[in-house]
């Protein structure tokens, strides 16, 4: 073979490798449940030549261990809430964004963007993504009317018929019933020690009551698909799931109001391949996209211009004909500065028999 041949041959298979390991760079998801499914994420892999693997998160406090542990540059890109999202740009867990890489950043919601959650030092660590609330679910066979307040949930009726989170939203939801969201919501974030001691008590009164504490929409979804719970706080998505499943499920908010959360893709500090998960950001937030995620979680889109690949029933089925009259239903989560303690309440709930 000629010398030029062999050059020629050399570049060729030099250029195939490349191609190569292109093809096989992945990009690692710490995400909530719903946030990688094969609907919309299939067409980002194909036009970046890459591969996306997630792995799910059941609460906030178990994203941010995992971020706090050791394992961080295990993952490129993560969902935080609202309750934690604060946190974890303050704390250098997450990198700046170049905002220039993300055209579609100006469509998002100025209320959702312009929040100073993910925001220090001038510079912007997430993009908001997805809303929405924590419901009431309820099995429509058992209830003819939606039930209109939380403290159903109580009700000796219902014995061994109830689910909860495994999460401080339920540490929330007690605190409501007791009124301590009143007059100001925000004190729900901001507890005293005799308000989370009551709490605690009142937790522990609805024990009897609950079938199972789930960790999972799955573990949720599956509760009621096999009818050992009536009632549970739960997520749009578990709604989505069971009605896909044929189970007669509905959602409402309650008179009290809800708690609700609003979810950031952020970029992990220890992330290696921050340009492609730039990309990845820009992808998830363009209308597109955010109308084919809202049709799998049933999820309100942060970036407003979805509702162009929506139907009029979809838009006001995700409240996007009347936003901001729906938040105000919503005390969307905050950083909490004693969540140490509130995770202490909890613990002890869950321990007490």
């Amino acid at each position: 073979m000629r010398p030029r041949a062999i050059l020629l041959a050399i570049l060729t298979l030099a250029l195939a490798c490349s191609a190569c390991k292109k093809k096989e760079e992945a990009l690692s998801l710490l995400v909530w449940e719903g946030y990688s499914d094969d609907s919309f994420l299939r067409a980002f892999e194909e036009s970046h030549h890459c591969k996306v693997v997630a792995s799910f998160m059941g609460s906030s406090d178990e994203l941010v261990a995992k971020l706090r542990g050791g394992s961080a540059s295990n993952y490129d890109v993560i969902s935080p809430s609202s309750d934690v999202a604060a946190s974890i740009a303050r704390t250098g867990l997450a990198a700046p964004l170049d905002l220039s890489k993300l055209p579609s950043y100006g469509q998002l919601s100025s209320k959702l963007r312009d929040l100073p959650l993910v925001k220090t030092d001038g510079q912007v660590y997430g993009v908001p993504f997805m809303w929405g609330p924590n419901p009431l679910l309820y099995d429509t066979t058992v209830f003819a009317q939606p039930p209109d307040t939380w403290a159903i949930l109580w009700d000796q009726k219902y014995k061994g018929k109830i689910s909860v989170w495994d999460d401080l939203s339920t540490v929330y939801l007690a605190a409501q019933i007791l009124g301590f969201d009143k007059p100001d919501p925000s004190q729900l974030y901001n507890l005293t020690d005799n308000q989370l001691a009551a709490v605690r008590n009142k937790l522990i009164e609805l024990k009897p009551n609950i079938r199972k504490i789930w960790a999972t929409g799955g573990e949720l979804t599956n509760l009621f698909q096999n009818h050992e719970v009536v009632l549970a706080m739960g997520w749009p998505l578990n709604t989505n799931d069971l009605r896909k499943l044929n189970f007669p499920i509905a959602e409402t908010i309650p008179k009290e109001n809800t708690t609700g959360w609003i979810d950031h893709l952020m970029i992990t500090s220890a992330s290696s391949h921050k340009e492609l998960a730039h990309d990845f950001l820009e992808y998830m937030i363009e209308p597109k996209t955010q109308k084919l995620i809202t049709d799998r979680t049933h999820y309100t889109p942060a970036n407003p211009r979805a509702s162009q690949f929506l139907t009029p029933d979809e838009i006001k089925g995700l409240h996007l004909d009347n936003p901001d009259a729906y938040m105000q239903r919503i005390y969307f989560w905050q950083d909490v500065p004693r969540r140490a303690k509130y995770n202490e309440i909890w613990n002890e709930v869950k321990a007490a028999q």
